[in-house]
């Protein structure tokens, strides 16, 4: 069996699990597990990474910091894309085959263990991100790495990933999503999310609503850890356009690093990258401006405005809630010349779709609903009704590869328009799978 067969192999037994929906506040399963093995998330330094929305970016750029350092960086971040070892990265590149297969010989035993005493107490078994945690934990410890960048899968104080013990807690902006799991409110979401915070450790946010912030401050003050702000202790200045991406200065708690450049484009992008600096700078100390320079330039952000196809042009972004598909907005707005947009909408039945057309409502011209491939994928009439009650032109279609088909077709029907592809990181995946097999940036056939 090759070592990619053995890697699949494991993903297809984390499948037979509860998937990672399935959330209960029961951190101590995985703590039991992770006790067993001597505690492998203790055998390296830990940023550990919640929020709304912006966790996987600020996540990548934090890793790509940390490379241009000298360090040896993991990185967790969820969902995948295209295939489930993207989760788990190791010196910038997703985990080999054969780790992920030598890791799950490692733990294999301990899971039917474990299993075993939770059947005992009438619990249910280990689940899909449980293990997947583990899994990531025991991968960077046989690598070894020297830091680990961890996002948080769902919440904070509950999630698996907090029996790492994060040496800097980052917080990306905090708004309402998992409602019916974190809360109907900014404070409580927040409240659940302030549970990352470690004794001593460094906190770092981006700038919050006035509820989410007080929440933080009350929350470092509790556990003795210092805290920074965006637009306080550090911020962006004169962020422009540019090539590819955009230029700007951040100005961190150990000095100001000017004339950077980050491949991704939204000024929320600029925004993830002070917030990264300001989290690397609370593990190290001053960087250097050369590192900085490295770290952003090297950056990549699969599925966040990735540019997908040309003639027409194609983006796909994974904005998911309001909070996301409003900063897709502004960034479009900013960054990108069309005069029309063709949005290829697909929506998970828990998200907010209303929100979601509403901030995409400014720079829809046409919507082409559609559903992800996912048991939790919303109708795509479902979607269509609530686009049509918002006054868009809206046309309904069964699939990605219908919808995309369409939506190309009317962008290349007239010049200065363009397509993006968003809703769901489930339809940016499938995207990005059909633009590749498709070539979408070889052009149409005329």
């Amino acid at each position: 069996m090759s070592d990619r067969d053995r890697a699949d192999a494991v993903y297809a037994q984390l499948l037979t699990r509860q998937g990672e929906q399935w959330v209960q506040p029961r951190v101590e399963r995985t703590r039991r597990v992770l006790e067993l093995l001597g505690d492998p998330q203790r055998a390296y330094r830990v940023i550990h990474i919640t929020g709304t929305n912006g966790k996987t970016s600020t996540s990548r750029i934090i890793e790509s910091l940390l490379r241009a350092l000298g360090l040896r960086a993991g990185l967790f971040t969820s969902p995948h894309l295209e295939r489930f070892t993207e989760r788990i990265v190791v010196d910038g590149e997703p985990v080999a085959d054969a780790a992920v297969a030598s890791a799950w010989e490692e733990l294999a035993p301990i899971v039917e263990l474990v299993d075993s005493e939770l059947a005992a107490a009438g619990d249910a078994p280990l689940t899909f991100f449980e293990l997947l945690t583990v899994l990531a934990f025991v991968v960077f410890a046989d690598a070894p790495v020297d830091v680990a960048v961890v996002e948080v899968g769902m919440g904070g104080s509950w999630d698996s990933t907090n029996t790492a013990d994060g040496d800097v807690a980052v917080f990306t902006p905090i708004a309402i999503d998992h409602v019916a799991r974190l809360g109907s409110t900014v404070s409580a979401i927040a409240e659940v999310k302030s549970g990352i915070i470690k004794s001593g450790a460094a906190v770092v946010s981006a700038q919050q609503a006035p509820a989410a912030e007080r929440v933080l401050r009350h929350a470092a003050r509790e556990k003795d850890a210092t805290i920074a702000f965006a637009g306080e202790q550090f911020f962006v200045e004169d962020d422009r356009l540019a090539v590819g991406g955009q230029q700007f200065t951040v100005t961190g708690a150990s000095g100001s690093y000017p004339d950077l450049y980050l491949p991704l484009y939204g000024r929320h992008q600029a925004d993830n990258a002070s917030l990264a600096v300001a989290a690397v700078e609370s593990l190290v100390g001053a960087l250097a401006h050369d590192v900085v320079v490295e770290g952003l330039a090297e950056v990549t952000s699969p599925g966040r405005l990735q540019l997908a196809g040309v003639e027409p042009t194609v983006l796909v972004d994974a904005a998911h809630n309001p909070h996301g598909a409003q900063a897709l907005t502004e960034a479009l707005k900013a960054s990108f010349d069309f005069d029309e947009w063709g949005v290829v909408l697909g929506v998970l039945e828990d998200k907010d779709a209303s929100g979601i057309v509403e901030a995409l409502a400014p720079i829809a011209t046409h919507v082409f609903a559609t559903a992800p491939v996912s048991d939790r994928a919303s109708d795509g009439d479902h979607v269509a009704d609530i686009v049509e009650a918002r006054g868009l032109p809206v046309t309904v279609h069964p699939d990605l590869a219908d919808a995309a088909e369409a939506a190309r077709e009317w962008a290349a029907a007239q010049p200065r328009r363009a397509v993006v592809i968003t809703g769901s990181v489930v339809l940016t995946g499938e995207a990005l799978t059909l633009a590749a097999e498709e070539d979408w940036k070889g052009g149409r056939e005329q």
